[in-house]
């Protein structure tokens, strides 16, 4: 089951980075339930407004986050207080149609020079988001139609995974 909280957060989280353009680092944001972020910090409350409903998510950017280590392996070496009940990954990645796939190296540094050289290329902001409960929910943009925004519960299952592994207690 899909949270609409999950769902709304990620996709205000998808709006918010691409307002700043695209070539942009891997960001990472918390998850905090609204109505407990403004009692514990009531000076945001004009931040964020009075229309929030109750169940509501607000996040929080990590600034930090990545200092230049590979994503899987800083996703690895991350851990979330209980306050956290969920977090949102942003990335961008160049991928190749499936046709051109089969084509590409097997070593994994190879395939990336591979792709992003291949004329063929394209770009896409994919945002992910978790919560403690095993929910998910992902959207994708695509750099080169910018209208169009994909998005499902199964969308990054591997980016999904390892982004719940950071909220295991």
């Amino acid at each position: 089951m899909l949270s609409d909280a999950l769902a709304a957060a990620v996709l205000e989280v998808e709006r918010h980075v691409g307002r700043s353009g695209w070539d942009q680092p891997s960001r990472l944001f918390a998850l905090v339930p609204t109505d407990e972020l403004l009692e514990a910090a009531p000076e945001l409350a004009g931040q964020i407004g009075s229309e929030h409903l109750e169940g509501d998510l607000s996040s929080i950017e990590q600034e930090d986050f990545h200092n230049g280590l590979p994503l899987f392996e800083a996703l690895a070496h991350l851990a979330w207080p209980p306050t956290v009940v969920g977090c949102i990954l942003c990335v961008e990645r160049a991928f190749l149609p499936s046709q051109y796939e089969a084509d590409l190296p097997d070593d994994p540094d190879d395939a990336g020079e591979a792709v992003s050289n291949h004329p063929q290329r394209q770009e896409l902001r994919l945002v992910t988001g978790v919560l403690r409960t095993g929910e998910r929910h992902a959207v994708a943009r695509v750099r080169s139609d910018p209208s169009e925004l994909l998005g499902g519960e199964n969308l990054a299952p591997g980016l999904s995974t390892a982004l719940l592994a950071t909220l295991d207690d």
